[in-house]
């Protein structure tokens, strides 16, 4: 579906954005492929890889998601929008509030507001775990996004302009990632653990990448599109990188939980069951439409999150990863078919 189509990513320069570039311009012959940023030098260098002359239908466009004026004109012709632009280190946050809810919730507004105007296909905006029962501001901002990115369908009218939301976990070896950090502080002997109770999902930037462009195919608006992925034990993480290294528990930092939540227990009413993925559905019709299309309604207390996640990652499992994550590695089902969701 997107031969021929002209796609934006906002963040187009961060894990995702290069990810997801590499991916659309290997599997996909684009009109044009958009990376909108505003950083001049991550522009600069990823082009050194993808350049315009080697791949013509790349453009780079400098810009700020809180800028609405410069999102009016990128998204100009614009087909399909991938919303990955964000900022979201959870300590930053805490301590900058106003940046991130300029970034994270008037930036979400913005682009809702140029894809409208524009008339973009289709919108899928990026979320976290975090944004699930949050306790830290980070999380509080892509909370806010989620609603708004899902209440846009309804402002939409019969524009045909769709908007739906992907929430996943942490991305292994992303920018920010725990991996570099404990890499880097196994040269001391001694790695540091906010808390040895601690768990995570944990999802690879290529399974991320696939999911979001299925989920761009299937997308009708307003859902929240939450994958099936496996979660790991922090120390378990810690064993896998440096087995040698002693361990020193820190304290959860400002903002932190312990295990991290997909689908909260009161989301998890609205929640649909699929294969590969959980829909998240606030209209009860639509539900219902999923249900007799073959979805699977989640039952009374369903809660998925990453301590009763039934698929746990073991430290074998782990090292396997670590060691192959340098060469694209890619755990199973990175290709999601989600063939059992109705399109």
């Amino acid at each position: 579906m997107l031969n021929g189509k002209t796609i934006l990513i906002t963040g187009g320069t961060g894990s995702f954005g290069k990810k997801c570039t590499e991916i659309i311009l290997k599997d996909y012959i684009p009109k044009k492929l958009i990376i909108f940023s505003r950083d001049e030098l991550k522009q600069f260098e990823m082009g050194q890889t993808w350049s315009t002359k080697k791949y013509p239908c790349l453009r780079y466009f400098l810009g700020d998601v809180r800028d609405r004026d410069r999102l009016l004109l990128a998204f100009h012709e614009v087909d399909y929008v991938i919303h990955a632009a964000a900022l979201k280190q959870v300590p930053a946050a805490e301590y900058n509030p106003a940046e991130f809810i300029k970034t994270n919730i008037l930036g979400a507004m913005n682009v809702i507001d140029a894809a409208l105007q524009n008339k973009v296909k289709k919108v899928i905006a990026l979320s976290t775990d975090k944004a699930c029962n949050p306790i830290n501001l980070y999380g509080a901002t892509k909370l806010c996004s989620d609603k708004l990115f899902v209440a846009a369908n309804a402002y939409a009218g019969h524009e045909n302009t769709f908007f739906s939301v992907v929430r996943y976990g942490n991305v292994v070896g992303s920018r920010g990632s725990v991996v570099p950090f404990f890499k880097e502080r196994a040269k001391t002997g001694m790695l540091p653990i906010t808390d040895s109770r601690m768990t995570r999902f944990w999802i690879t930037l290529d399974q991320g990448v696939h999911f979001v462009l299925k989920v761009l195919e299937l997308a009708k608006g307003a859902e929240i599109f939450v994958p099936k992925i496996p979660s790991m034990k922090i120390t378990d993480l810690a064993k896998a990188i440096a087995p040698e290294c002693s361990h020193k528990i820190i304290g959860i930092r400002p903002g932190e939980k312990i295990h991290e939540t997909l689908i909260g227990e009161d989301e998890g009413r609205n929640a649909i069951e699929y294969n590969e993925c959980y829909v998240i559905r606030q209209n009860t019709a639509e539900r219902k439409e999923l249900i007799n299309n073959g979805g699977r309604q989640c039952p009374e207390g369903f809660e998925y999150t990453s301590n009763n996640n039934p698929q746990i990652i073991s430290i074998k499992e782990l090292r396997q990863i670590l060691e192959q994550i340098s060469d694209d590695y890619t755990i199973e089902r990175s290709r999601w078919s989600m063939e059992d969701i109705p399109v």
